[in-house]
């Protein structure tokens, strides 16, 4: 049943049963009081007639003595039935407002209306589990790209601050418990159009429960969890979760790569970022000493990856306890604040040449990196921030890198979320050599200007592309077709992958025909994937003789 209406019943069910009693004794006695009519004659009202008299003077809306005038034992009783049916009302309507008043049955309510938007959804969506500063990154970024979103988060404080978001479309969204089975499937987990589920809280139990249960009630659904630790990532990988994200191994991985491979970080940077945003400057991380302030999860997988570069490391840290199973993996360590000039100088931050300030306090980290900066200008300073609200002070330390886990995050999951062949591109793009990335860039570059390319997916295979598979079916089409115009405006592109079952080609040439059940991986200007969906999917823009090759494509 559903929930409001149970509620309903329970609560008003003592009122409902009184006022039945109050119009059943007034009823029941006005039909046994005899009347006189204008004849004389003794008449008795019928149990109709009863009702429909006690129906207006119940709640008084109106009295007439009809259909003749009452004795003085009707008028008694007419009386007597009044004041009983009125406050019989004024309960029945106490408990109307209470009930309304009620947090459950508020929350019965707004679950009601989650459930109705939820099943109302028509196109594909993601169900974000967790509206903290990832969520929220994601949520904008999704919408931003078209794509719409359901919010399930256990705050109900940050849940209204999604509602005043200036978002172009209506979230759903429900505060409640992620990890809760039930509270899954009524958010969407076996909806049709569910793309994806996003476990993005900040627990690694809840993370690992949601992902528990997408994998045994919806196998297919793909998942991305957000994983703090090495244990809870072990636990997920072994049910075949489909994404599991890192934050803290994700920032170490891509500083060891900028180290290693600077163009293809820069690669990485520009095919993730929001299409359409201005190139940022190149991260140049210095590859000499390094000092880490803050031995946590930060800490010790940026140690690990300078560690495999090797790059010499010198760590500080106020708790002991943080090295008691790393002793032997640590040559250089120092017990202390690195708040303190003396423990900087111990570990030599006049000759070092970068220094990451990976505390929990974002107080701290700017207090690091400031005491560095004095003993050592020329320093590579690199901060944690912890606090979105805090970004402000940050910007104003002028710091060349700034560790934002929340963001790392949420940019990280998105391109796995939207564009998933996009992480096996950026996988294969790590194994090539730097002067690889930087001709690649150059043609990007040669593309887009200074603004980062939009990455588009295309199956060759189903609706999505039936007027580009129509076209296979009757003549050769490269990919260098793919380029055309629409409204007078050029969809330049460049293609960065294609992919036949297990067989990659990367940057394939422009003179590559193309086959059904193929799928590619384009690189084109912002703002152009729907024009470019709307070409391969409508046979019509095809037509049926050979197209001239004079479109537009821009070959890497």
């Amino acid at each position: 049943m559903n929930s409001v209406l149970f509620l309903v019943m329970r609560r008003m069910r003592r009122p409902l049963i009184m006022l039945i009693c109050a119009y059943a004794v007034a009823i029941g006695g006005l039909v046994l009081i005899p009347g006189e009519d204008d004849q004389g004659q003794l008449w008795h009202f019928d149990f109709f007639h009863a009702f429909y008299f006690i129906s207006f003077v119940g709640p008084t809306i109106g009295l007439g003595e009809i259909p003749y005038a009452l004795v003085p034992a009707q008028r008694f009783w007419v009386s007597f039935s009044l004041y009983l049916t009125v406050i019989s009302w004024l309960y029945a309507i106490g408990k109307i407002f209470s009930l309304v008043g009620e947090p459950a049955f508020v929350r019965a309510l707004s679950e009601t209306r989650f459930r109705r938007s939820v099943h109302s959804l028509s196109e594909p969506f993601h169900l974000i589990c967790g509206y903290g500063e990832t969520g929220s990154l994601l949520v904008e970024a999704l919408c931003a790209r078209g794509w719409r979103c359901v919010v399930i988060d256990s705050s109900s404080q940050r849940l209204d601050d999604l509602e005043l978001a200036e978002l172009p479309v209506d979230i759903p969204r429900l505060c409640a418990n992620a990890g809760d089975t039930r509270v899954l499937i009524e958010a969407g987990l076996k909806h049709r159009y569910c793309h994806s589920v996003i476990a993005v809280t900040n627990s690694d139990a809840v993370n690992t429960k949601i992902a528990v249960t997408c994998k045994l009630l919806q196998p297919e659904r793909m998942v991305l969890c957000r994983a703090d630790s090495a244990a809870a990532m072990e636990n997920m990988a072994s049910f075949n979760t489909d994404h599991i994200v890192n934050p803290h191994t994700i920032f170490a991985e891509q500083m060891a790569l900028a180290i290693r491979k600077p163009h293809v970080n820069e690669l990485h940077r520009w095919l993730g970022a929001r299409a359409g945003k201005p190139l940022k400057p190149p991260l140049l991380p210095p590859t000499g000493r390094w000092i880490i302030c803050g031995y946590g999860r930060l800490g010790q997988a940026v140690r690990r990856y300078l560690d495999a570069n090797d790059i010499d490391v010198t760590v500080i840290e106020r708790d002991a306890s943080h090295f008691s199973d790393n002793n032997s993996a640590i040559q250089h360590r120092i017990i202390g604040s690195a708040t303190d000039p003396e423990p900087l100088h111990e570990a030599g931050v006049e000759s070092c040449q970068g220094i990451l300030a990976g505390t929990d306090s974002d107080a701290d980290n700017l207090s690091i990196v400031l005491t560095a900066r004095d003993i050592n200008p020329d320093i590579y300073a690199v901060a944690r921030q912890n606090h979105f609200r805090e970004r402000e002070l940050f910007a104003a330390a002028k710091l060349p890198l700034v560790v934002d886990l929340n963001r790392i995050l949420a940019w990280r999951m998105l391109p796995l979320a939207t564009v998933p062949s996009l992480d096996e591109f950026l996988a294969c793009c790590r194994s090539q050599e730097d002067d690889w990335a930087r001709e690649l860039m150059d043609n990007l570059r040669a593309l887009t200007g200074d603004t980062s390319p939009e990455v588009v997916h295309v199956p060759l295979w189903g609706q999505g592309s039936q007027g580009l598979c129509q076209a296979l079916a009757r003549r050769t089409v490269r990919l260098r077709d793919l380029g055309g115009h629409i409204d007078g405006e050029t969809i330049p592109v460049i293609g960065l992958m294609l992919k036949r079952a297990e067989e990659r080609s990367l940057l394939p040439d422009p003179e590559t025909e193309l086959q059904p059940g193929q799928q590619l991986l384009l690189a084109t200007v912002a703002h152009s994937a729907h024009r470019l969906e709307w070409l391969i999917k409508h046979s019509n823009h095809w037509g049926s003789a050979p197209r001239s090759h004079a479109l537009a494509a821009v070959s890497p």
